[in-house]
């Protein structure tokens, strides 16, 4: 019992941290890399209206939110890997699932452009397997 508490513990954290660096990588997008898009995008609440923003959204803001997706779901592998203190590769990968499950769920509310469908998964599954690698490696 105590060891699943702590995977629980372990992924909720980690997927909090994830969060917490990838809303910080977004806001940033829309403040300091993108501000045009930010204030398009401040208080928007219609969905059309942010498929047509998204729609029109420059490559290179796209990708800055894949590098947080990536940052995130490295972060918050890195994170319950260090809080489960076993099965550490495990841990990453699980917070690299939910990652890329919000991404689906994200792409599924606002249909990003195709090649981001792809990416969009993609990206944070790869983190989660790097940073089990990785904990994998130093253990």
């Amino acid at each position: 019992m105590k060891n699943t508490l702590k995977t629980v513990l372990a992924v909720v954290v980690g997927f909090v941290v994830a969060s917490a660096l990838m809303m910080a990588v977004e806001t940033a997008n829309g403040k300091m890399f993108y501000p045009e898009m930010g204030r398009a995008a401040e208080g928007v609440t219609d969905r059309e209206v942010l498929r047509q923003l998204l729609a029109s959204a420059p490559v290179g803001a796209m990708l800055v939110v894949l590098a947080g997706w990536f940052a995130g779901a490295v972060a918050g592998g890195w994170v319950a890997a260090a809080i489960a203190g076993r099965a550490r590769a495990a841990h990453a990968l699980a917070v690299g699932g939910l990652v890329a499950l919000g991404a689906v769920a994200n792409n599924l509310m606002l249909p990003p452009p195709v090649w981001f469908w792809v990416a969009g998964p993609l990206v944070p599954l790869v983190a989660g397997w790097l940073t089990a690698r990785f904990v994998r490696a130093r253990q």
